[in-house]
């Protein structure tokens, strides 16, 4: 025990002193970090609240869009066919029509036959009675 140190009453004191500056400066380091989150406008500690709930909607309202894609994407899919025989067949329905545009110019340049049309009202059999 003889190489055992004994501390002196003034390296207790010491020590204690020591502790209680460090304790002092956490108070002050807290204080101040306390104070700076005091200075956070009460708008935005509101947000900051919602936020979880804000990003679960977004998580949420983010499943439903992409569920609707995927319906959307299937729909698409089983409608194909039908969008590639309208592709086809459009081409086709224009030129009857313009066929057809083109017999009524014809027929509507000979006089006469705007009396023969029953939808003109002028002539035909329903005129003479």
């Amino acid at each position: 025990m003889a190489g055992q140190m004994i501390p002196k009453p003034s390296d207790l004191k010491a020590a204690a002193q020591s502790a209680v500056d460090a304790a002092q400066a956490a108070v002050d380091t807290a204080q101040a970090v306390a104070s700076g989150a005091m200075r956070i406008p009460p708008a935005s500690v509101q947000l900051a609240a919602q936020l979880p709930d804000l990003i679960e909607n977004l998580a949420s309202a983010t499943e439903r869009l992409n569920a609707t894609i995927d319906r959307t994407e299937r729909v698409m899919t089983m409608a194909d066919p039908m969008f590639r025989t309208l592709d086809a067949l459009l081409p086709q329905l224009e030129a009857m029509v313009k066929t057809g545009n083109e017999v009524f110019r014809m027929l509507s340049s000979i006089p006469g036959v705007s009396r023969l049309n029953p939808f003109s009202g002028g002539g035909g059999s329903d005129a003479r009675r």
